[in-house]
């Protein structure tokens, strides 16, 4: 392969790794649930969400490849305990969404073939141990993860189109809502760029050699570009649920995606689910065990030697969990705080090792870093918010 070719296929895959990672089963649920709520209106969050997932990215990308440094060594760098708690949030985090994804893997596949959830799940983690082992693994990870997400993105095309959704409300109440939720907008952007998903590109672009200041404008397109694909698909499944709602369908709460696709386009929309529910959960299966793995070995630096073990271990131990356990739903809602409380304390370290930066080519942008603390201080505000009400409604 090519110089040339190798750098684009690098920059294609970290982007399609960020983005995959952040399209899981959670991602096409919130999506659903909160489009049935707010109708059109939703659109405002959705781009809202888009303007500060490209703030965050941006700041970490940019800042990790200048250092050319892993998330916990240049946390360390700027306080020396950050690095082992950024490794252990999002590592444990991490594990316990594989728990998640392992489940809904099994359970696209039980959708197209005559199998149990279970055994959809063990095929789904063999297929992914397969592709850690094999030789040339990234190549293959980064192929992998960027067809699937076309994938998604073609098929839920072809919902929309069926769902018939009215187009100029949509783009309407997308700048002037009807409604606004504060809850929704930290949701989405916990889900985008929350935990490890904020990290996987940039680890990614380290691991292919992208580590001084000239390689900025490539990181900023690889960082765009996986918001964009985020972006379009988190729209486009919008607009799918959106045109079921308006269409008079009430959707299942009990499987909210499922009934909107199928609702759509009958079987073949169930079928559509199944492919996409698969493609979201194994893509964020295979993105959560590189980057919980790039963190350990960041960390531990004496583990490198054993990556590919160590990506198997966590593997593994995330589909024997959903194997023995199913789906802990208490642990899932502590990963989501633990996601809350991520995002902030990463940007804090990103905003800090930026004005300690000592490349003489590159200076971390100005408005970059305004908008960066405004972000920071946006998000703690929204989580904290968040927060206090849920405390309310579970004392209430």
């Amino acid at each position: 392969m090519s110089e040339k070719k190798s750098i684009i296929t690098a920059i294609s895959g970290a982007a399609f790794l960020m983005a995959t990672s952040a399209i899981g089963p959670g991602f096409i649920t919130q999506t659903t649930v909160f489009t049935a709520k707010q109708g059109y209106s939703f659109g405002f969050a959705i781009l809202a969400s888009i303007c500060i997932d490209i703030i965050i990215q941006l700041s970490i990308w940019r800042v990790l490849i200048v250092n050319q440094k892993q998330a916990p060594v240049l946390f360390s760098s700027v306080w020396k305990p950050a690095g082992l708690i950024i490794t252990v949030l999002i590592v444990g985090g991490g594990l316990v969404f594989n728990i998640a994804n392992a489940g809904g893997s099994g359970l696209g596949l039980e959708l197209l073939l005559p199998i149990n959830t279970k055994f959809g799940a063990a095929i789904s983690g063999c297929i992914a141990l397969l592709i850690f082992i094999l030789p040339n693994s990234s190549s293959i990870l980064d192929r992998f993860v960027k067809y699937l997400g076309l994938l998604m993105i073609a098929i839920t095309l072809y919902v929309v189109w069926q769902a018939k959704p009215n187009a100029l409300e949509a783009v309407h109440k997308s700048f002037i809502p009807d409604t606004f939720s504060v809850v929704s907008i930290v949701t989405l952007v916990g889900g985008t760029v929350g935990g490890y998903i904020s990290f996987a590109g940039a680890h990614r672009l380290l691991e292919a050699g992208f580590k001084s200041a000239e390689a900025v404008p490539q990181v900023t397109q690889s960082a765009i570009r996986g918001i964009a694909v985020t972006g379009v698909m988190r729209f486009i499944l919008y607009l799918a649920v959106a045109g079921v709602v308006a269409g008079g369908f009430s959707i299942d709460a009990d499987n909210p995606a499922a009934s909107v696709f199928k609702a759509a386009s009958g079987r073949v929309g169930e079928v559509i689910f199944g492919v996409i529910l698969w493609s979201a959960a194994i893509t964020s299966l295979l993105g959560c065990t590189y980057t919980s793995c790039s963190f350990l070995t960041a960390q531990y630096p004496r583990l490198i030697p054993y990556t590919k073990l160590l990506q198997v271990v966590f593997l593994l131990l995330s589909l024997f969990t959903f194997l023995v356990l199913g789906n802990p739903v208490k642990l899932l809602v502590a990963a989501g705080a633990i996601n809350g409380m991520v995002l902030p304390f990463a940007l804090v370290m990103i905003l800090l090792a930026s004005s300690k930066l000592k490349a003489n080519t590159y200076k971390h942008p100005r408005w970059l870093t305004i908008a960066g603390w405004l972000v920071t201080s946006i998000m703690v505000g929204m989580s904290l918010y968040t927060l206090t009400g849920w405390i309310t409604s579970f004392f209430s």
